[in-house]
Order: structure tokens, then sequence, then C-alpha cells
């Protein structure tokens, strides 16, 4: 008999953690991980534009409006479909839609990943992942959570199965995720 598979869909703020729990299923539980952005970033490369935050948005407004809010879920769901792994973690929930067709799938269950705005801010600077992060001033990066891409976070959070409180050490994110993963087997 096959295993149950587990599949994980994050939700949090910009920088709240959702990458590092990523990671950390991935090397310590050998969990399947994706991200929505990555979706939006292969275009990018594919097109030769920048990976910024600005350029990310704009195509994720220009694929939705012309094929549908649930575009990007669409994708997601044919990848989580085509994983063998038992353990497949998603990074990057940010609206109703992004999760509409993950929810179809058995064994998904929705994570919101909490931390409080400076502790995020110093995340974002200290990990530079898009073009012009570090030089991101905190009003920006308090402003960007209120751009269309960010908006409904709080409102997809509401609907989380389960919470994680990311404000405190790595051990403690660690230990979160292990005793979650071991209520949910």
């Amino acid at each position: 008999m096959p295993k149950k598979k587990i599949i994980i869909g994050l939700v949090g703020e910009i920088s709240s953690g959702k990458g590092a729990i990523n990671k950390y299923l991935e090397k310590n539980y050998h969990a399947k991980t994706f991200r929505f952005s990555t979706i939006l970033r292969d275009v990018l490369d594919r097109i030769y534009f920048s990976n910024s935050r600005q350029n990310i948005q704009l195509l994720s407004t220009i694929l939705r409006q012309n094929f549908g809010e649930n575009v990007l879920s669409k994708v997601m769901a044919k990848d989580v479909e085509n994983a063998k792994k038992n353990i497949i973690s998603i990074d990057g929930i940010r609206r109703q839609a992004d999760i509409e067709c993950l929810k179809k799938i058995k064994g998904f269950i929705l994570i919101q990943v909490q931390a409080g705005p400076k502790t995020r801010y110093e995340r974002l600077i200290a990990r530079n992942e898009n073009k012009g992060d570090t030089n991101k001033s905190y009003e920006e990066f308090l402003a960007d959570s209120k751009k269309e891409a960010d908006a409904d976070i709080p409102k997809v959070m509401k609907t989380a199965d389960y919470a994680i409180d990311n404000n405190g050490t790595l051990k403690n994110l660690h230990d979160q995720i292990d005793k979650l993963i071991k209520n949910i087997k």
C-alpha cells in the first residue's frame, strides 16, 4: 500500500520563513519543494528580464488577467500530481485562487507562517533574493505588502489548517516543523 502523500502549502507575508521551511523539509524529510515564484522566474529568465520583485508581480498580474486567476494554481497542481515524493511543500501561496486546484488533491494542508514586520525586513535584506532588496527601506518593504501581489495574503492566512510562529530561532522553527509533520502523519 503506498504511503499517504502530504502536500503542504505555505502562506505568509514576505520573508516570514516559507523558504526556510521548504529547505528544512527538503533536507530532513526528502520533500519535493516548489515555489509559485519559480513559474514566474522561469518565464522572466526565458525572455531575458530581471527577476526583480516588480517584474515578478507584473508578470503574475498579466498571466492571471489573461489566463484566469487560477492559472498558477493549475500549473502547481500538475507539478504536485507529477511529483513522486511522499512529502511535497509549496512556498508562495498568495491568493485563494492559488489553492483552488491544490485543495482538490488528497493530502493538501495549508500552513500559515507568521513573523513580525521588523524580523521579516531584516531577513529580506540579509537574503538578497530579488534585485534591489538590499537597498530597500523599511517603508518600501512595508509598502510591498500592500501591493496587489501580496494584499490578499492575510485573508488566505486566516483559512490555514495550521500556524507556525517564526519569530524565534531557527531551532524553534525546526522543532515546530518536526512536531507538525509528526501530527500530520
